[in-house]
């Protein structure tokens, strides 16, 4: 049986850079994961990539085909957006290791769904300053920056991400971003570890 690597962390800490370094390295073998939302998409995703981008209607066809493991609603400047997780026929952890990247609120739901021997987190962090800085620069590069709601972001993770609920969550192994490629090979050897341990344990 597969196991599912879940990358949390704080907005502007690299996860997509990492996640998709991780999905790249052919001989780590993983598939992605990939989370549905229904906010807009932003310059530089792709539909299936970063996200499933939907909108109400589908997300209430996969609600009521009773595939939504998980489903969390923000209250943004820009009005609601919904972001979940769906189990479909294109997830098999049945044959294969998959990686995805998601919030604290979601790894939980996955884990309880999936099993915690199976779902492993990998938690990124970056300093708050370094990583205000990043979020501006991103913002900045998009059609319609959206400065409000990057603040708000900003803010909200400090609760969102509180020691206390990391704690409640199981992880205290952090992975800090501060040069790209020295976090990178700290994480491979992690997930090489445990997808060992996984077939050394039949898990």
């Amino acid at each position: 049986m597969g196991k599912l690597f879940y990358i949390i962390g704080k907005s502007s800490t690299g996860k997509d850079t990492i996640f998709q370094s991780l999905l790249e390295n052919r001989e780590l073998g993983l598939r992605p994961l990939v989370l549905y939302t229904t906010r807009p998409m932003r310059v530089g995703e792709t539909q299936g990539v970063q996200y499933h981008f939907t909108d109400e209607t589908g997300l209430k066809e996969l609600q009521n085909a009773g595939k939504v493991i998980e489903l969390r609603a923000y209250q943004t400047v820009c009005g609601v957006w919904k972001y979940f997780t769906a189990d479909t026929e294109a997830t098999d952890l049945e044959k294969y290791n998959y990686i995805t990247v998601g919030v604290l609120e979601s790894f939980r739901a996955v884990r309880s769904y999936y099993g915690e021997e199976r779902v492993v987190p990998l938690y990124i962090e970056v300093e708050d300053g370094e990583r205000l800085q990043r979020a501006l620069d991103r913002e900045r590069a998009q059609e319609k920056p959206q400065y409000a709601e990057m603040c708000r972001r900003f803010l909200a993770d400090s609760e969102d991400f509180s020691e206390e609920k990391l704690q409640e969550a199981g992880i205290s192994r952090k992975f800090y971003n501060r040069v790209l490629k020295d976090c990178l090979e700290e994480i491979q050897i992690c997930l090489k570890e445990s997808l060992v341990q996984g077939k050394n344990s039949g898990v």
